[in-house]
C-alpha cells in the first residue's frame, strides 16, 4: 500500500550513533479501514480509499452510514483515496492497515492543515523588514508595507501583491521525511523533522516513491 491515514501525536528527539540530536514527531499511523476500491470502468481512475478514527454513529449521515455498513466497519471521522498502490491490494475491501505497511529507514510525504494564525501584516506574513532604523522621521512606519504600485497607470492593484491577510490554514507537503523508527503495536510511526499542523491534526503519509 502506498500510505495511510494518520494523526499528529507531538515531537520528540532521537540520538543517533554519532550522538547527535535529531528532532522527530511521532504521528499514529492507522488503524485505516478500506472502505472503498475504485476502478477505471466504474470511476473512470483507480484508487482505494482509506477511513481513520472512530466517529459516533449519532453524529454520521445516513448515506455515510450505509457507506461504511458496506465495508463493515464503524462509522469514521476522515476519508482519504490513494492512487498508488499495488494490483493485490485490489482485493483488500473491507481490511484493516496498520503502521507496519512502512519500512524503518524509508522516505515518505506527509500531508497536512498547517497552524492557523488569523489575519496578519507583511512583516509576518511575508518577512518584511519596515523601515529598519526609523530616521527621516518615519513616525510609526516600523511595519508598514510602504508604497503598493502606480497611481493614475494602470490604476489598481496586481493580483499577487505581497499585503497583509489571512495566514495559515494551507495544505502543506513535507517531502522526502525520514521514518526514525515504527512501534506497530501502537501503530506508532516516528519521523525525522517536524510535519505541518497542531497537535492532534489529521495527516496524510505517502510513500516517497
Amino acid at each position: 500500500m502506498s500510505g495511510l491515514i494518520g494523526k499528529k501525536i507531538g515531537m520528540t528527539s532521537f540520538f543517533d550513533d554519532a550522538g547527535k540530536n535529531i528532532p522527530c514527531t511521532i504521528i499514529e499511523a492507522g488503524p485505516c479501514v478500506v472502505t472503498q476500491i475504485k476502478t477505471k470502468e466504474k470511476d473512470g481512475y483507480e484508487a482505494i480509499q482509506l477511513a481513520f478514527d472512530d466517529k459516533r454513529e449519532e453524529k454520521t449521515n445516513k448515506p455515510l452510514k450505509g457507506h461504511f455498513v458496506k465495508a463493515k466497519t464503524n462509522p469514521k471521522k476522515v476519508l482519504a483515496e490513494f492512487t498508488r498502490f499495488e494490483k493485490e491490494h485490489r482485493k483488500d475491501f473491507g481490511n484493516i492497515l496498520k503502521a507496519d505497511v512502512f519500512i524503518e529507514g524509508e522516505y515518505i510525504d506527509v500531508i497536512g492543515i498547517s497552524k492557523g494564525k488569523g489575519f496578519q501584516g507583511v512583516v509576518k506574513r511575508h518577512g518584511f523588514h519596515g523601515v529598519g532604523d526609523q530616521t527621516h522621521g518615519q513616525k510609526n512606519r516600523v511595519r508598514a508595507p510602504g508604497s503598493i504600485g502606480a497611481s493614475s497607470d494602470p490604476s489598481r492593484v496586481f493580483k499577487g501583491m505581497r499585503m497583509g491577510g489571512r495566514t495559515g490554514g494551507n495544505r502543506v507537503k513535507m517531502i522526502n521525511l525520514q521514518i526514525m523508527k515504527i512501534f506497530p503495536e501502537k501503530n506508532l510511526v516516528i519521523v525525522k523533522g517536524s510535519v505541518p499542523g497542531p497537535n492532534g491534526s489529521y495527516l496524510i503519509l505517502e510513500r516517497w516513491s
